[in-house]
Formats: structure tokens, sequence, C-alpha cells
């Protein structure tokens, strides 16, 4: 009873009095760096420790961090609260339950997440950790199956542009099977892995309220907003099993293990990203056409048509989230570029498994500024070539008020929070 109590004392407090946790100068960060290897200069905090399943996240300007969150009992989105600033989360509620959801994000009064066939939002109020009215349905009907999970991105003027991933590995006639050639057309091109534009102000959308705004992409669950100038951009992952003893074609194992690239694209109204035609092709250092449509690791095709991606990444690491930082904490550089984080491979054999890291990606001018750095590593996979279990996988990327970086893990159930102290 007294837990309850206090609890609700808390909920029951101003959002000034937790201003505090945006941290100046009093989160101290853990003596081993929550296991992390990071840049001189910065340190890491466990924020939190037990939120299973958690996936993309929002910071609110007062510090609050809300999760959403994947599984059974969990699934949904849970409100996090530091009390005393020492960048650990010491209150936990529940601020929506019954689905699984993979994005949240705030905009115009209303927090907004989704549930595998659409997306919601719900009313909220500035200081809260709770919802201020029930849930209210955005875009309905989506479909579910394959790649399910419809990570999202809310515009300055409230343009929403969802992802909906593929429901195969590669279009082919019987998925994931040994040599069965491509689809053509590959209808699901026309419902799936592409990027649809809704109005996030209007409520009941459907397909048909929507604008397709690009297609080709496989599965961009990272998807953001870059604040320099407006524009949409996304991570792709990789399609899979190009050879070796889990392919589907005659490449060997370590050619499957290393291609395709993983990409950032820029996206812009009716870019076509080449799935499943084209895949890119890390020595051919461009897309070349798929093996379920004729191609040979070399050939270009129709592939000449299709827009590269702005930068690239080994095979398989899997970019899950995307962000581009604005605040003042860490150096001017960062300022210049993108995160993402990558949730790491299950299908590099005979290499080690890889990725599970995050990485800064330097940009100028909407074109690569020089290779990636990894910024956040050790995140504690296996490397056995199996896939990884009881680990910590980074899922989502989200800013804190002060500047901070927090990174959520769904293997592990951990939120990491990176400040600088150029100490």
């Amino acid at each position: 009873m007294r837990a309850k109590l206090v609890l609700a004392s808390l909920l029951t407090l101003s959002a000034p009095a937790f201003l505090g946790a945006q941290g100046k100068g009093r989160t101290k960060c853990d003596a081993d760096n929550a296991g992390l290897k990071l840049p001189a200069g910065f340190c890491a905090t466990i924020f939190a420790d037990t939120v299973r399943g958690a996936r993309h996240l929002w910071v609110a300007p007062n510090g609050d961090v809300f999760v959403s969150r994947q599984g059974q009992k969990v699934g949904g989105i849970t409100a996090l609260r530091d009390t005393n600033s020492d960048g650990k989360a010491d209150v936990e509620v529940k601020f929506a339950t019954g689905f699984n959801s993979s994005e949240v994000a705030m905009f115009g009064g209303y927090l907004y997440t989704e549930n595998i066939t659409g997306v919601l939002r719900f009313p909220f109020k500035a200081g809260s950790l709770e919802a201020a009215g029930a849930a209210e349905t955005v875009v309905e009907g989506l479909p579910s199956g394959g790649h399910q999970n419809k990570t999202f991105a809310i515009s300055r003027d409230g343009a929403l542009y969802v992802n909906i991933g593929s429901p195969t590995n590669s279009c082919q006639e019987k998925d994931r099977v040994k040599d069965s050639p491509g689809k053509q057309p590959c209808a699901d091109l026309e419902t799936r892995a592409g990027v649809w534009k809704w109005d996030a102000r209007k409520l009941n959308q459907k397909y048909e309220n929507a604008v397709h705004f690009a297609r080709g992409l496989r599965n961009a669950v990272g998807i953001a907003i870059n604040p320099a100038d407006g524009k949409l951009w996304a991570t792709q992952h990789g399609r899979d099993q190009l050879g070796g003893p889990l392919g589907s074609w005659s490449f060997d194992a370590r050619y499957s293990a290393e291609n395709p690239a993983e990409e950032l694209l820029q996206v812009n109204q009716n870019d076509d990203f080449g799935w499943p035609y084209c895949y890119y092709a890390v020595e051919e250092h461009h897309l070349v056409l798929a093996p379920e449509y004729g191609g040979d690791g070399k050939k270009v095709g129709e592939c000449a048509s299709k827009k590269e991606p702005v930068a690239t990444f080994p095979g398989h690491w899997a970019p899950n989230a995307l962000m581009f930082y604005t605040g003042s904490m860490f150096p001017a550089k960062y300022k210049s570029g993108a995160f993402i984080a990558f949730h790491g491979s299950w299908n590099r054999a005979p290499e080690d498994q890889a990725g599970f890291n995050v990485v800064f990606q330097p940009l100028n001018d909407g074109k690569a500024a020089g290779p990636y750095e990894v910024f956040a590593d050790d995140f504690g996979p296996n490397k056995s070539g199996a896939r990884p279990t009881g680990n910590h996988r980074p899922t989502g990327l989200a800013q804190g008020p002060d500047g901070a970086l927090y990174v959520t893990d769904d293997a592990g159930g951990r939120i990491y929070k990176i400040i600088y102290t150029g100490k």
C-alpha cells in the first residue's frame, strides 16, 4: 500500500519538479560505463534494466521516457521517470497495454504508437505519465505477417510516414526455397515494401486515404525526419540467403555473410530503391540484379534506374533505429550526421555474428562525409554463429532534453543513457 501511495504522490507533482531528470550536473555514470565501449569523453549509465521487449522510445521535454514494447503481458507503452536526477529511472507506469508496439512519438498534444495493423494516438497532458483519454485510431487495416512492425515518422507539418515492410525475403514464388524464381512483377510492391503517407491529424484513415510515397524498401525499420532540412530518411534491412548452407542460391557462404550491404537512404516521393529486383553488392559498390531475377552478383540490368543509398554498412547488421542529433551536450560534429542502432545479425556464418552496436554516419549536404564510426559497442552478444540470446541488442534511439542519448535493448530489457562529460 505504501508503494502505491508513493507512486500516486509522484504522479501528482507538477512537471517542473522533474526537470532535474535532464541530469544537469547530477547524473553519475556507471563505473564500467554500463559495459559499453564509448569514444573518449563519453560515459553511460543503465537508465532502466527491466523493460523487456523495449523497442523505440521518445523522451519528453521534462525528461520522462516513453518506451514502446513487444511481448506477451508487456506489450504497449511504458513510461519511466527519474525523480532524483541520478540517471536511473525510479518510477515505472503502464501508459498503454494489450498490444505489441514498435514505435512511439509525440505530435500536437498526442502520443502516437502502432499496433501492427494500424497507428494509434492517445491524448497526452504535458508532465503526466498517464494517457489523458482513450486511444484513437489514426490509420487502420494495415497488413500483418512477414515484416509486420509499422514504424513511422511525423514531420513538423503533420505528415505521417509509415514503413510497411515486405511479407517475404525476396518475393520468390516459394519464399526462401532454393532456386525458386522471383515473381514478375512483384505484386507485393503495391501494398508492402515501401513507405505510405497519411495525415497525422486525421482519424480512421485507410489505404485509400494514403499516398504511396516510396517503394522498393524491404523493411525500413529505422525511419526519421532530418530536422536540418525536413526530409525523410530511412535505413533498410537487406535481404537474406544469397548462398551458403542457409542460402537459396549458389553464392558461397562468405559472400552471403557479407552481402547485401545494409543501407542509409534519403527518401523522396516516388523514389524506388529496388527491392526485390536489386540488392547492394559490397564489392561492386552499387545495386545489382537479384538472383531471383537473373542476377549473378554483377549484372545491373533494371537496377541502374533505382535509387542508390547515401551510405552502406556491413551485411545483416539489421539497422533498427535512425536519429539525427540536435542537442548541445555532444561535440558539434554529431550535429552533422546520423546515429544508427544496429540490432545485430543471425546469419553471417561462417563469419562471426556482428553488429550489436550504435554507429555515427557523418553527413554533409545529404551525402556521406566519410565512413561510419562505431560510437557505442560491446552490448554483449555471443559470437558463436548462433542467434544470440540473453544479450543486449540495440533497438531504439532518442535524444533527451539535455542532449543525452538513450538506447533501448529489446533482448535484455535495458535502456542506456549516454552523456558527454569531456573527461
